[in-house]
């Protein structure tokens, strides 16, 4: 069979060129280059980033198959881009705080989190299951690294092992049920997916049913659907913190595209065999989550558990499987972008060297010592909790106004209740800050250049996206 290949299919590519492009330069640049050098590293990606921003534009528009039928070019393509982008920009300028405050030279820090987005945007573009695969792969590899890039800390160590063993079980689950699907299909390709489940949606075989229930466990662990969620709590403790702010957002994103491009596009003829499970799925993780976060008394396991909880929110806008759905999962997936990293950047400046001081009883009298870097914290608390007028708010109220469209009240009622018991542990961080008496623990050093640009961005999207929504929805869809 010939291959054409020509300018179009690079083309369909060209962020993800850009980004590669840069990866491995500036790993050839962290063996070479003389210490000063090394210091721009992080500088270089960022400027690497923002060409590829730049580049993804010349994908606005457009809608076509590229490679064979193997990428997808269309808008669904060009927003995951820029969410994959804007996120790998804000690590990078957290990395460089992190690096000074910590005096790590994080030379291979940067090209990994490159590769980290390449493998993102291309679970984001994808029109193949086996695209989707390399792409994760490409992500989860680089993410095991930087898990464990602290290499003197015995936790950050253990965060590596168990997210790579349990990453490693999870890709079984997810390799087993792309198989079982191109048993019954003979394509792994997305379209001929769909043509076949609309064929036979009436009488589909077990073979693919089976298929799609293993590819849901293989994207519930990297969102970190309950009972799939075991090693996020230790894995985001024990992981530095740029890092872990990165899988909280990027990971759970490229996740959430597999989901939409598989399950909430492909399979929308099928819906009744699914949208049981993932209606079960969706309780199970926005309750676990917010109930174990009640108890939790470190910063990084109480945000890990509140991610896990916001997987189950955005699960509920798959569920309502209607022309509401995409809109809805997508202005979401921005606004926790912008919560999170505000959150993990002023987490990171709290804790200092070493990140000692995580806990939460560090951030007592921080209103008063503090006020900037409290009153930052507090947006972001009250923008997780889903306050007016931030981001948080819109979010939640689009992804429930989704789900009623469908009919499912009960849903929405568990997720408003859920929503409630978040308030509880939010606000806990907000009364240390000002109705606390500080404990004893070294000054909290100046915020740097980069997590303070990373802090003031995140403040601008949290309310530009609450009180402008419909800006964002129009641009979106």
């Amino acid at each position: 069979m010939a291959i054409n290949i020509g300018s179009a299919d690079f083309g369909a590519i060209l962020p993800i060129i850009v980004v590669c492009v840069f990866g491995i330069y500036l790993m050839v640049q962290g063996v070479f280059a003389p210490r000063f050098h090394k210091l721009t590293l992080p500088y270089i990606g960022l400027f690497g980033v923002v060409v590829a921003m730049a580049s993804n534009f010349y994908l606005l528009g457009a809608d076509y198959i590229a490679f064979q039928d193997m990428i997808r070019v269309d808008k669904l393509t060009f927003v995951f881009n820029m969410l994959f982008l804007t996120t790998a920009a804000l690590c990078i300028l957290l990395t460089t705080s992190y690096s000074e405050q910590e005096h790590i030279e994080f030379i291979e820090f940067t090209p990994l989190i490159l590769f980290a987005t390449a493998g993102m945007m291309l679970m984001g573009s994808a029109e193949s299951l086996m695209i989707i695969f390399l792409g994760l792969e490409t992500m989860s590899i680089a993410l095991y690294v930087m898990a464990g890039f602290r290499r003197f800390n015995r936790r950050s160590l253990e965060a590596a092992l168990k997210y790579f063993l349990l990453g490693a079980f999870a890709t079984g689950f997810l390799l087993y049920g792309i198989a079982l699907l191109y048993g019954a299909v003979g394509s792994t390709n997305i379209t001929r997916i769909t043509e076949y489940l609309n064929q036979n949606a009436g009488h589909l075989n077990n073979l693919a049913l089976v298929g799609l229930g293993l590819l849901i466990v293989g994207f519930g662990f990297k969102v970190a659907l309950v009972p799939f969620h075991m090693w996020t709590p230790d894995v985001y403790q024990g992981a530095p913190i740029p890092i872990t702010a990165y899988m909280a957002v990027g990971a759970k994103a490229a996740g959430f595209a597999a989901i939409i491009r598989v399950i909430v596009i492909a399979a929308q003829q099928v819906y009744i065999e699914w949208f049981q499970v993932l209606w079960v799925l969706a309780v199970l993780t926005m309750t676990v989550g917010n109930i174990i976060a009640l108890v939790q008394d470190d910063i990084k396991r109480m945000l890990a558990y509140s991610s896990i909880a916001h997987a189950g929110y955005i699960l509920i806008g798959v569920i309502a499987g209607n022309e509401s759905t995409l809109p809805a999962i997508m202005f979401y997936l921005i606004v926790y972008l912008f919560m999170n990293m505000g959150a993990f950047a002023i987490a990171g400046v709290v804790s200092g060297k070493g990140e000692e001081y995580v806990k939460i009883k560090y951030y007592a009298g921080l209103g008063k010592s503090q006020p900037l870097l409290a009153f930052a914290m507090t947006i972001c608390m009250f923008a997780l909790a889903g306050f007016p007028p931030t981001g948080g708010f819109m979010g939640k109220l689009l992804l429930f106004k989704a789900a009623l469209g469908s009919g499912f009240l009960w849903l929405v009622i568990i997720g408003v209740l859920n929503s409630l018991v978040s308030v509880y542990y939010y606000l806990r961080v907000v009364v240390a800050m000002y109705m606390q008496d500080p404990v004893e623990r070294e000054a909290i050093q100046a915020i740097l250049p980069g997590a303070g640009l990373v802090i003031l961005l995140s403040l601008l999207g949290i309310f530009y996206l609450g009180i402008f929504p419909g800006a964002t929805m129009s641009a979106l869809f």
